[in-house]
């Protein structure tokens, strides 16, 4: 199938700039383009001093007013807009919960979907703009027939189509990537910066979780759930330690585990499961991590809603690699089949398929079977 370019006339053009080198980057892409392109900066935190340290974090004054001087000097018009009442419900309320129910959730995605291309679009759309630009690595393309697929970037080092897996064709339709198309390293990145006149050519990223500047996301959990004393087991249910609250593991987790009675064989334990029904962890072997197939629910195609069984790439990190699967929709749950385990896996991450490049969509683990209950 012949590809047509993203987008051929100008376009009016809202540019979500965070402060960073790659949204500023992108947004002076849009306006020497041709595009009509006004910037704004969310302000996504009621405190927005404390979600900064060091390279970790983004929301706060500073920012605001780096992304100010960038559009001074791309010469666009520039606009705070306070979103930090919704981006409180919709993802830090939703990441604590989540984490509260057991479940490992990627904000960075609820983010996209709930703030950057829900909200922040909305608004856009309504105030008259075509588009809404961001400094994301991936690309939009426009189909001979008009419909949009949303592709890895041509950079697979930078790609960062895993957060946007979440987008419907109606968002794509109104989103830009000018980064997309990009082969070039982030140190060209910032010396482009440089060469704009940009500021920000030598700010550090940020990342991690924005809202938990300093990195520390079981002491976030803590001080917003509460201490809650509970056991460690092993795969047998005996007991080999105890922790301070369920809510501060992740399947696949080794690190932090102040286990007291070594594994029989002498080799590290890992997070197997959470329940936090009755407040326990359970440990064992990297082997039991094995997972050989999973379900997933709340699926959200980028396009056409796949029809019947199909092979695909599955990633199911934002900084993960891919793997070959089956999946299918039944009764609207994804049910996906693994061509070899693979480990780590948790309820509440995001698996995202693809067809060779094209983002065909994503959904939220629910469920996961380990290798040997699927062969028993």
């Amino acid at each position: 199938m012949t590809e047509t370019p993203q987008r051929t006339r100008p376009l009016r053009v809202l540019a979500a700039m965070s402060g960073g080198v790659d949204s500023a980057v992108a947004a002076a892409r849009a306006a020497e383009a041709g595009h009509d392109v006004t910037g704004v900066h969310l302000a996504l935190s009621a405190n927005p001093q404390s979600f900064r340290t060091g390279a970790r974090g983004c929301c706060t004054i500073e920012d605001s007013r780096d992304a100010r001087r960038a559009a001074d000097v791309i010469g666009i018009p520039f606009y705070v807009w306070d979103l930090a009442d919704r981006f409180r419900e919709d993802v830090v309320e939703d990441f604590v919960a989540e984490y509260e129910a057991g479940r490992t959730p990627n904000p960075c995605l609820r983010c996209n979907e709930k703030i950057k291309f829900a909200a922040l679009l909305d608004k856009a759309l309504a105030l008259g703009f075509d588009a809404v630009c961001t400094g994301h690595y991936a690309k939009v393309v426009t189909l001979p027939d008009g419909s949009r697929e949303l592709h890895r970037a041509s950079d697979m080092a930078k790609d960062q189509s895993y957060v946007l897996g979440v987008l419907d064709e109606r968002q794509l339709a109104h989103a830009l990537f000018p980064l997309g198309d990009t082969l070039t390293t982030k140190d060209e990145i910032r010396a482009e910066a440089e060469r704009r006149g940009l500021a920000v050519a030598k700010k550090p990223d940020s990342h991690d979780i924005c809202f938990i500047a300093d990195g520390d996301t079981q002491g976030f959990l803590a001080r917003r759930l509460g201490k809650a004393e509970g056991d460690i087991l092993d795969e047998s249910g005996a007991k080999v330690g105890t922790h301070e609250g369920a809510f501060g593991f992740t399947v696949g987790q080794r690190k932090g585990l102040r286990i007291g009675t070594p594994a029989p064989d002498g080799k590290p334990r890992y997070v197997l499961d959470i329940s936090p029904v009755d407040n326990t962890v359970t440990v064992g072997p990297a082997a039991a991590l094995d997972v050989s197939a999973l379900t997933a629910i709340r699926p959200r195609w980028c396009g056409t809603a796949p029809a019947g069984p199909a092979r695909y790439t599955a990633q199911l990190r934002a900084h993960g690699g891919e793997t070959e699967v089956a999946a299918e929709l039944v009764d609207g749950e994804l049910r996906v089949t693994f061509t070899e385990p693979v480990r780590g896996v948790a309820p509440g991450q995001a698996i995202v398929l693809y067809d060779d490049t094209r983002v065909v969509g994503s959904a939220t683990i629910a469920t996961t079977a380990r290798r040997e209950a699927a062969t028993a």
